[in-house]
């Protein structure tokens, strides 16, 4: 008790007021170097206030922190910095930059406007006493970051012992979320109860391997062949009494009051509705996840059109495999028969490679402008396959010296088909999250918020638009993997229906499995995890397909405006090569090239 009073002592102190320092903008600079002076120190202060972003851009100058990004003092500096930063840019004359820089200057705005709505505090106190939940969560992530496996570098002795400070760090901030799930004990705000079983069972996993299984125990099992001896067994030592008697004890601590105290006081009804300050919560995550205007009940509306029309094309693949069954027994034969099964996880990943150098060989037709970044394949970490999706990706260094990672999993591999294989490698790899990913990042013409940040709805529209290129690039001339297709476009637009239904129409658990179940031939395994993610991130979901929509409704603009003038690889590069843009930013961007072309 006396530590979670001395924590509690620092959560107070750490809110102590700091003057916020104004952005130095020097009044006789012309407007463009007034606008990346600007830029330039708002990147700099953001990565004084965030170790991680440091590490993720290569630079281990502060890798042995990881920050205090659960007090109130973190809080507090964000919204001053959002502050400031605003008040530095409406003194900017927009109307005298050039094209791209209004480009940037819209971007930045709308970034920081949205940042600072969720800083206000009615928000902040719908969202700081919930800390984690099993998808998003620091716990999972922190523990990746020290496997060795991650982009926390451990090819020096520096790189353990900044390791070993990290591990000090993560087990205080495990301890910070317990106090922060007790403020929400006291005002209601708290997860539902099948995120928090879920958390449990993380967090079992991560301790329940002891000291030689621990997952952050994998730097110390294999040293680089650089690091001397007596260093590698003073290393492996310290490790193991810092795992041991710091780490894991931090997380059976987290584990016990969830299961203990806080899963009891959970609540039952799964949707943002039923907590408080939850609506308003809501709307802002819709706002900031789709970067439109749109209502939850407009998106609800948008995905019960899509998934009619979805369902239309899976029903002339069905009638063109000459299946006689309904609908409903197309999908039960989708789901169980074994030719759409995987015989191995090895196969499953040998299927995503095949595919991938089919894709590598033709990409080319669509874009002229490649990534450096190399992409590797690889099967999800056991200790989070249970709650992840099918597929993730996890973006390379900007110099191209580590790759990008596509992420597949192989968990309850019965449930896994393999008619999927070509959709999602559009997605998460080539020409999707890889492509977007990796050349805005190494776009060194960016200002470093469009090369390193970005939205949602661009991100996943654009990875949904990606799987759209399909016919275009050979795939999908099997209608098994054409199928394929409209499950993943059917999974995106039921998120529209389901989300919303969810956290703004009080649909429960169930509720929700059902509707998939009844749509698609998703396994009740995918259908469960998928819910359950909408339900411990709200609104990050609906993105996708918006987003889709969007970038395809420009790309039929263009199009019809330009006709033969209309070139695929430059409607691509000028979608893709100043970032991830708001949806209103990218459609006025499209616009104008669109009155350029039209004119040369």
């Amino acid at each position: 008790m006396r530590r979670f009073a001395i924590l509690s002592c620092l959560l107070l102190a750490s809110a102590a007021p700091v003057v916020a320092q104004p952005v130095p903008v020097a009044a006789a600079e012309s407007s463009s170097a007034r606008l990346a002076a600007l830029f330039a120190q708002s990147d700099a202060d953001g990565l004084k206030r965030s170790p991680l972003g440091r590490l993720f851009r290569g630079d281990t100058s502060a890798a042995d922190q990881l920050g205090e990004f659960l007090t109130d003092a973190y809080y507090a500096a964000e919204k001053r910095a959002a502050e400031a930063e605003l008040k530095a840019l409406a003194a900017i004359d927009r109307a005298a930059l050039s094209p791209d820089e209004q480009v940037s200057y819209d971007v930045f705005k709308w970034t920081r406007e949205t940042d600072l709505a969720g800083l206000q505090p009615a928000l902040l106190a719908a969202t700081v006493p919930r800390p984690i939940d099993h998808f998003f969560g620091f716990h999972t992530f922190l523990a990746e970051l020290q496997s060795g496996e991650s982009v926390a570098p451990f090819a020096s002795v520096k790189d353990y012992e900044d390791g070993l400070k990290r591990h000090e760090q993560f087990a205080l901030l495990l301890d910070l979320a317990v106090l922060r799930f007790r403020q929400g004990m006291k005002s209601g705000v708290v997860q539902p109860k099948l995120v928090v079983s879920n958390m449990i069972d993380q967090l079992d996993s991560l301790a329940g391997g002891g000291i030689e299984g621990s997952l952050m125990m994998k730097p110390v099992q294999k040293f680089p062949a650089s690091i001397a001896a007596a260093d590698q067994a003073r290393l492996k030592a310290a490790y193991a009494a810092m795992v041991g008697g710091r780490v894991n004890p931090a997380l059976i601590r987290l584990r016990d009051f969830l299961r203990d105290e806080y899963l009891p006081a959970a609540r039952e009804v799964p949707g943002l509705v039923a907590m408080p300050g939850g609506p308003a919560l809501y709307r802002h995550l819709v706002a900031s996840n789709t970067t439109t205007s749109l209502t939850p009940d407009e998106i609800h509306d948008i995905g019960l059109a899509e998934v009619a029309r979805i369902l239309a094309g899976m029903d002339a693949v069905k009638a063109r495999v000459g299946f006689k069954g309904d609908r409903a027994a197309f999908f039960q034969y989708l789901r169980t028969d074994k030719q759409f099964k995987f015989a191995s996880a090895q196969a499953m990943g040998d299927a995503f490679r095949a595919t991938g150098k089919r894709v590598d060989a033709v990409v080319g037709r669509l874009f002229d402008t490649l990534p450096k970044s190399a992409l590797e394949i690889r099967p999800v970490p056991p200790h989070r396959e249970k709650t992840d999706a099918a597929g993730s990706y996890q973006g390379g260094a900007p110099d191209g010296s580590r790759p990008g990672i596509f992420y597949y999993n192989a968990y309850d591999l019965p449930s896994r088909s393999n008619y999927g294989v070509e959709t999602l490698y559009l997605h998460e790899a080539v020409p999707g999250h890889h492509f977007q990913v990796s050349l805005a990042q190494e776009n060194e013409k960016l200002p470093a918020f469009q090369r390193f940040g970005g939205n949602t709805a661009f991100a996943e529209g654009w990875a949904l638009y990606a799987e759209s290129l399909g016919p275009e690039l050979g795939m999908f001339a099997d209608p098994w993997q054409l199928q394929g297709r409209y499950e993943d476009e059917m999974l995106r637009a039921m998120r529209l229906v389901v989300d919303t239904g969810i956290h703004a129409k009080g649909w429960g658990r169930d509720q929700a499995i059902d509707y998939m179940l009844a749509n698609s031939s998703m396994s009740r395994t995918d259908a469960t995890a998928e819910v359950e993610r909408y339900i411990a991130i709200p609104g990050q979901a609906l993105a996708y397909k918006i987003g889709q929509l969007t970038i395809t409704r420009l790309r039929a603009r263009a199009q019809a405006a330009l006709g033969p003038k209309f070139d695929i690889k430059a409607f691509h590069r000028e979608v893709l090569m100043s970032g991830a843009l708001p949806m209103a930013v990218l459609e006025a961007k499209i616009d104008r090239w669109i009155a350029e072309r039209a004119r040369s």
